[in-house]
């Protein structure tokens, strides 16, 4: 019979693949200690701290995570606060479902920790069956929901190999995008956990591809023998730096080679911006972030900030040089036990004046958005885009279902909903002032309407929103993914 449930749950996971969500299992809110709920002396020090639950996750993992120390003295309120933010940290790890730190008093001023986890099922097979197209609505209406547009494959995703919290993930796609990918992460080569490395390949090739913009959309072309038109092989290296809790350093190399059917000139003789058929190029970056998010998935407190720059060809050999500087800062207000406020600014600029059409930028490119204009692209060299959410939790609630599913990383099912209010606005500008797609960029823009958010199992957000533009114009919209 156990064996029935793992094939019934591995069958939900190959569905959950269908829309591509990021997972993790736990409360979106984690849990705050309770200092009424018992006597407690003013102040406290910590003798040891205990783990359990950790069947897989090794123990170091963990501890890296906790900045309560043994032989320290806290005061209790101190203490309390220090152990939430623990608890959040190691939920952000997502390799456990739930994480609660319990303080044990032994003796006068004395405690014990208790940290228990419940792991997540860590091995996740999936489907894909994905669109090609940037979202829902550009799909169904902008090309009048062709199934054609569809990508398929096979993915497997590993989340803890070995325990120490690294990553695997091998894929092979095939449909509209037929696609190859592996990607190999370490978070912690040392003793002292402050330093990672990461590897990724990825090869794909289209027989249909945007060759450029049109009216502030993209336009799709294949040619009459359906040949392919675009191959695409990177490889790229990272090192990353945790330099405190909340703070990490990544420096990024990496190489791009792209190659395309002459027919795409005919469509777009600036796509590559040189009369060659290839496009090679060394990259280099580096990127800042702190993130310190109550949940990294839907977060409602907190602040994310991300600063990176990045030098597109490094050798003379190279066909671009360019450079990029991008800025994604987000805050996160809780407003009492319901309401809470979002509010996130992203900066995008390239240093030259033209890119190669594959390195466009804009509003309606990932994470470049304005709810209300999810049916356009407003390319430029500039983007800037300021998002805004003011929400109320009006259902939050839990089953607790083991007694169907005898399996502990599936035997709780929240459900949170959201209603919320969108006001996003931002402006692209475009150099170049191509007449084309002149009716959005250097214009002022802006979005807002209603929306319904639903939080539930592994942390999977369905947006549902309604949305009106500055243009006059307003549409329905459905998402997968949280906006911030």
């Amino acid at each position: 019979m156990k064996k029935l449930y793992k094939f019934s749950l591995l069958a939900f996971f190959v569905f959950l693949g269908f829309f591509e969500v990021k997972m993790t299992i736990a409360q979106t809110e984690p849990i705050q200690p309770d200092s009424t709920a018992i006597d407690h002396p003013e102040k406290v020090v910590i003798n040891n701290i205990f783990i359990v639950g950790n069947e897989k996750t090794r123990k170091n993992i963990i501890l890296r995570e906790i900045d309560l120390k043994t032989g320290v003295s806290y005061d209790w309120d101190e203490l309390m606060s220090m152990i939430q933010a623990d608890q959040q940290k190691i939920y952000n790890l997502q390799l456990f479902n739930s994480v609660e730190i319990t303080p044990l008093l032994t003796d006068n001023e004395q405690i014990e920790l208790l940290v228990s986890v419940t792991e997540r099922w860590y091995i996740i097979p999936n489907i894909i069956f994905n669109l090609a197209d940037r979202n829902i609505a550009e799909w169904w209406t902008n090309q009048n929901r062709d199934f054609s547009r569809v990508n398929y494959g096979a993915r497997l995703v590993h989340n803890n190999v070995g325990g120490r919290n690294e990553k695997l993930k091998v894929g092979a796609q095939f449909g509209f995008v037929k696609a190859f990918e592996v990607m190999y992460s370490i978070p912690y080569l040392d003793r002292n956990q402050n330093h990672g490395i990461s590897g990724q390949f990825t090869y794909f090739t289209q027989k249909t591809i945007p060759v450029k913009s049109a009216f502030n959309k993209q336009v799709f072309y294949t040619n009459e023998n359906e040949e392919v038109l675009r191959k695409n092989s990177s490889a790229y290296f990272r090192y990353s730096y945790r330099a405190s809790f909340y703070n990490f350093h990544f420096v990024t190399f990496g190489y791009n080679n792209t190659i395309i059917n002459p027919d795409v000139f005919v469509q777009n003789p600036d796509y590559f911006l040189h009369e060659s058929t290839k496009l090679n190029y060394f990259v280099l970056g580096y990127t800042f972030r702190h993130d310190r998010r109550n949940n990294i998935q839907y977060a409602t407190e907190g602040e994310l900030l991300s600063i990176g720059l990045t030098k597109f060809g490094l050798f003379t050999a190279d066909d671009i040089d360019d450079a990029e500087i991008t800025i994604n800062a987000n805050k996160y207000f809780l407003i009492g036990e319901k309401f809470n406020f979002v509010s996130g600014l992203s900066i995008s600029s390239f240093f030259e004046k033209r890119q190669p059409f594959t390195l466009v930028r804009g509003i309606g490119y990932n994470p470049y958005f304005i709810r209300g204009y999810e049916l356009n692209v407003v390319e430029g060299q500039q983007t800037l885009v300021h998002k805004n959410s003011f929400r109320f939790r009006f259902i939050d609630m839990g089953y607790d279902i083991g007694k169907y599913v005898p399996l502990e990383e599936f035997s709780y099912l929240p459900l949170q909903m959201y209603l919320g209010f969108n006001f996003d606005h931002g402006f692209v500008n475009d150099r170049n002032n191509l007449p084309d797609n002149a009716r959005l960029t250097n214009k002022y823009l802006f979005g807002y309407g209603p929306g319904l958010d639903i939080v539930t199992l592994y942390d999977m957000v369905f947006r549902f929103e309604y949305s009106l533009n500055n243009q006059g114009e307003q549409a329905f919209f459905v998402n997968f993914r949280a906006p911030f």
